[in-house]
C-alpha cells in the first residue's frame, strides 16, 4: 500500500514505527553511559561491590589487584575483557607484561552471581571496570560513576600485548605507549598514581638496585640515598624475587597522592614511576598535585573514565559471555 493511501491513524503508526526503528539503530551503535543496567539488571553494580568488599576482607591486596586488572585489560584490545580469556598458551593473559596479574576469581564470582539473576546481560568487561571503581572506593579513594555498556571481545592473543607499559621503559617510551591509546602525559601521571595502593615483586626492582642499565653492581641514581638501604634490605641481591613490597612506602592501602611525593623525593620503588620525574612535562604534572588541595582525585577519576573508554565494543559488537574465561 502506498504511503499516500494510508489513513491518518495508520500514517501516525508508521511514523512512530520509523522513529522507534531509528532509536533502536542508535542504541545498536552503542555508547557507554552510567546506569546502563538500571532496567535490565538493577542489582549489577551492587553485586560487584559486594564481591569486591567481601573478598577484600580476606585479602587486603584485592583492591590494588582489581585496579591493575582493569588497566591491563584496557591497554591491549581495549576494555573488552580479553585479559580474562583462557585459550591455551597464546592467551593474552600469558604475555610477559601481564606477569603477576590476578583478580580472575573475583570477576568469576561476580559473573556467576549476575548470571543467576540476569543471565546474558552483564558483560565481563563491565564487571572488570566496576570492580576497579569499587577497589578505589574501598581504599578510601573517590567514588565515580562507571560508564557501562561494554561488550566482551572475541580476540585474545599474547602477541597483542607487546605495547604494554613495562617497569623499565624510558619516559619517552611510556609517553608513546600512552599516546597510542589516546592518553595524554597527564593521564600517564594520574594512572601511574594508582600505584598509591598495592605491591610489587622484588623481581621488578632487581635491575634498579644491582644491574642498572646492564652494569653489574650499579644502582639507579634516581633512588634517594636515604631510601636505597631500605630498598636493598627489602629486596637483597640474592633474595627471594617473589617477595612483595609496597609501591607506596607510607600509605600502601590508602588511595591518596602520597605516591607522587615518593616519586618527587626519590622514593619511587619501580623505575617507571621514577622516570616520571625525568621529563619536564610529567614533572610539572606531579608538582601540580603535591598540594593536598589540588584537583588530584577529580583528575584521576577523569583519567580512569577516559581509559575505560579505550577500544570498547558496544551495541552489536562483541558478545556477552556466559563464562568470563571463554568465548561463547
Amino acid at each position: 500500500m502506498a504511503f499516500s493511501a494510508l489513513k491518518m491513524p495508520d500514517a501516525k503508526a508508521l511514523v512512530l514505527a520509523l522513529i522507534l526503528c531509528y532509536l533502536l539503530l542508535g542504541v545498536s551503535k552503542g555508547k557507554l553511559r552510567a546506569g546502563f543496567y538500571s532496567q535490565t539488571c538493577p542489582k549489577a553494580e551492587s553485586v560487584v561491590k559486594s564481591v569486591v568488599g567481601q573478598t577484600a576482607l580476606a585479602n587486603p591486596r584485592i583492591p590494588a589487584i582489581l585496579l591493575r586488572l582493569h588497566f591491563h585489560d584496557c591497554f591491549v584490545e581495549g576494555c573488552d575483557g580479553s585479559i580474562l580469556i583462557e585459550n591455551g598458551e597464546d592467551a593474552e593473559k600469558n604475555a610477559f607484561g601481564h606477569q603477576g596479574l590476578g583478580g580472575f576469581e573475583e570477576i568469576d564470582n561476580a559473573k556467576s552471581q549476575l548470571e543467576a539473576i540476569c543471565p546474558g546481560v552483564v558483560s565481563c568487561a563491565d564487571i572488570v571496570a566496576l570492580a576497579a571503581r569499587d577497589a578505589v572506593v574501598l581504599s578510601k579513594g573517590p567514588f565515580y560513576e562507571v560508564q557501562t555498556g561494554r561488550r566482551d571481545g572475541r580476540v585474545s592473543s599474547k602477541s597483542l600485548a607487546d605495547d604494554m607499559p613495562e617497569v623499565d621503559d624510558s619516559i619517552q617510551l611510556l609517553k608513546s605507549k600512552f599516546s597510542k591509546k589516546g592518553l595524554s602525559d597527564k593521564d600517564l601521571v594520574l594512572l601511574s598514581a594508582a600505584h598509591t595502593i598495592g605491591t610489587t615483586a622484588c623481581f621488578f626492582v632487581q635491575a634498579r638496585l644491582y644491574n642498572f642499565k646492564g652494569r653489574d653492581g650499579a644502582c639507579d641514581p634516581a633512588i634517594s640515598p636515604q631510601f636505597l638501604p631500605e630498598l636493598e634490605a627489602k629486596c637483597p641481591k640474592n633474595g627471594d624475587v617473589n617477595e612483595r613490597i609496597p609501591l607506596d612506602i607510607k600509605t600502601s592501602e590508602t588511595f591518596d597522592n602520597e605516591i607522587l611525593h615518593d616519586i618527587k623525593d626519590g622514593f619511587a620503588v619501580i623505575a617507571s614511576d621514577a622516570r616520571l620525574y625525568n621529563d619536564n612535562i610529567t614533572k610539572q604534572v606531579i608538582d601540580s598535585y603535591i598540594d593536598p588541595s589540588s584537583s588530584f582525585e577529580r583528575d584521576f577519576v577523569a583519567s580512569m573514565v577516559k581509559m575505560g573508554g579505550i577500544g570498547v565494543k558496544t551495541g552489536s559488537e562483541g558478545e556477552i559471555r556466559k563464562n568470563c574465561r571463554a568465548f561463547n
